[in-house]
């Protein structure tokens, strides 16, 4: 699509509702089950958001080859959990081996399917895929050293998506582009909001008054503007009629927990030097 192309506007009720709720269960989710948990309950939560990113990502980019991108995208996603779980003192750059052999893996798979239509286009789809699972798989270390701020990052994430859409629900001003129904003023409040659950959940992760809304505000603003960019995506998937194609949950789930992924290794940098 053309930089000059003007994108359809999309019904605000379906763009930022259905994100808005799932964005409650998957906070709920991220932070109940490693409180209730421990480590096992954050694995299965992160777990759950990969695979769900890898069946969604893989229908909304429309990836040829979608069944062996969909077993690639899930054993990227194991193979990166079991590098954060399995040695006693992990790593995050031991994800640097899953992301090189996942690539490699792709390159392949994409090379050896016929025809060979959107090659660029589907490798790409690969790559940001590989990144994102790796990226959630960053949680796995926060809640290893100390599950508290893995429920912290969790509720600060998943209280920006939250007053991001429901802002933009009612007031998506001033338009960040044209035809997508994000606003400044959804981007702004999320970023409160994030730095305001921050300070009052402070105690979770044991963390000051300035250093929770440090937090807090980086992690809501890396959420918020990765909301935005993702929402233009979705936009985008629809213009060119791949929304006819695929399941309207799996935009959702794209909207909510590639932003998601995103602001996990920012959190754990943070809550590493703070």
């Amino acid at each position: 699509m053309s930089p000059a192309a003007v994108l359809p506007a999309t019904p605000d009720r379906a763009h930022h509702l259905p994100a808005a709720g799932l964005a409650v269960v998957v906070t709920a989710a991220a932070a109940g089950l490693p409180a209730l948990l421990d480590g096992v309950g954050a694995l299965a939560a992160v777990l759950v958001l990969q695979l769900a990113l890898v069946l969604s990502w893989v229908m909304v980019a429309r990836m040829r080859g979608a069944t062996a991108s969909l077993v690639v995208g899930t054993g990227a996603a194991v193979a990166a959990d079991l590098v954060l779980v399995l040695p006693e003192r992990p790593e995050l750059g031991g994800l640097l081996g899953v992301l090189a052999v996942g690539f490699l893996v792709s390159v392949a798979q994409q090379m050896l399917r016929t025809p060979r239509t959107h090659l660029v286009a589907s490798l790409a789809g690969a790559a940001l895929l590989l990144t994102a699972v790796a990226a959630l798989a960053a949680l796995l270390l926060l809640g290893r050293s100390d599950e508290g701020r893995l429920v912290l990052t969790a509720l600060v994430a998943g209280s920006a998506l939250v007053v991001g859409h429901l802002v933009d629900q009612v007031l998506p001003r001033p338009v960040v582009a044209e035809g997508v129904p994000r606003g400044l003023a959804g981007v702004v409040l999320a970023v409160l909001a994030g730095a305001g659950v921050a300070w009052v959940a402070r105690g979770t992760a044991d963390l000051g008054s300035l250093r929770s809304l440090l937090l807090g505000a980086v992690v809501a603003g890396v959420v918020a503007l990765g909301a935005v960019a993702v929402s233009f995506l979705v936009v985008e998937a629809a213009d060119e009629g791949s929304a006819e194609d695929t399941s309207p949950w799996a935009l959702t789930v794209v909207q909510v927990v590639l932003p998601l992924a995103a602001a996990a290794p920012v959190a754990l940098g943070l809550l590493t030097v703070l």
